[in-house]
């Protein structure tokens, strides 16, 4: 599910308006993979971790933004910030659609007030209070803050070179199952929907004991332990895991 997550969200990283920003650090296009889990490392510290552990995470996070807002003598714009949330809503709740079932209206309702809190945390301003209203948002933002450009096509090159050819196509055709309408047409990606019953077979094959083997197969060598180090078992006693982010084939998220 992490996967599909940051499947999607490399997608509209790479049509934002304010994907200058990725190339003036240089960290994601330097290293897109390693980048994506050690982002997926830091929602692990939020959303798995209690109150204390999450608010350290969420004030290292401003930090380091603000001190690449400094190095460039600009601020980040509120609605990249914005954007960026939405997104990881949006393709978790697309993402658990896939591998097993829509989201009840009480599940969505439960992953947008996690993701809230997170952009509440990082002081992000004027968030919708409720999920319907994101809904709403959501559909602003994806209109007015995506476009295809040459930052899109270099982001793009990057993901081929570490993904190499075959995972890279993969990529390209679980973006073309997960993400928005709008997104595949900016991308110009092609309909795969015969795609969404194979990525229904993952779990059976988690239940069988093929996890290790399924990572082998789809991560690069020099990411495996990365990838494994994102297994999750469930939330200790005292701390609370949105069940919208746990998968019912695996204690493992």
């Amino acid at each position: 599910m992490v996967l599909l997550v940051f499947a999607g969200s490399a997608a509209e990283f790479a049509l934002n308006r304010a994907v200058d920003w990725l190339f003036f650090t240089g960290k994601l296009p330097g290293d897109p993979i390693g980048r994506l889990f050690a982002t997926a490392s830091y929602a692990q510290r939020i959303v798995f971790a209690d109150e204390a552990t999450a608010a350290r995470t969420l004030d290292g996070i401003r930090a380091a933004h603000e001190a690449v807002e400094r190095e460039r003598g600009q601020a980040i714009p509120d609605w990249a910030h914005r954007d960026v949330l939405y997104m990881l809503v949006d393709y978790s709740e697309r993402a658990h659609a896939l591998l097993d079932r829509p989201l009840s209206a009480d599940e969505q309702r439960e992953l947008y007030d996690v993701f809230y809190r997170v952009g509440t945390g990082l002081r992000i301003p004027d968030l919708p209070p409720t999920y319907t209203e994101w809904r709403a948002d959501r559909e602003r933002h994806l209109r007015r803050d995506l476009l295809r450009s040459d930052g899109t096509d270099a982001l793009y090159a990057q993901y081929r070179r570490h993904l190499g050819s075959w995972r890279y196509r993969l990529m390209l055709l679980v973006q073309a199952v997960l993400a928005p309408e709008h997104v595949r047409g900016l991308l110009g990606l092609k309909s795969a929907d015969w795609l969404r019953p194979v990525l229904r077979v993952h779990p059976l094959l988690v239940r069988a004991g093929l996890r290790s083997v399924v990572q082998r197969l789809l991560i690069p060598a020099r990411y495996l332990l990365a990838v494994r180090a994102l297994d999750h078992v469930a939330p200790r006693t005292g701390t609370r895991a949105p069940s919208a982010l746990r998968t019912p084939s695996s204690p493992a998220a």
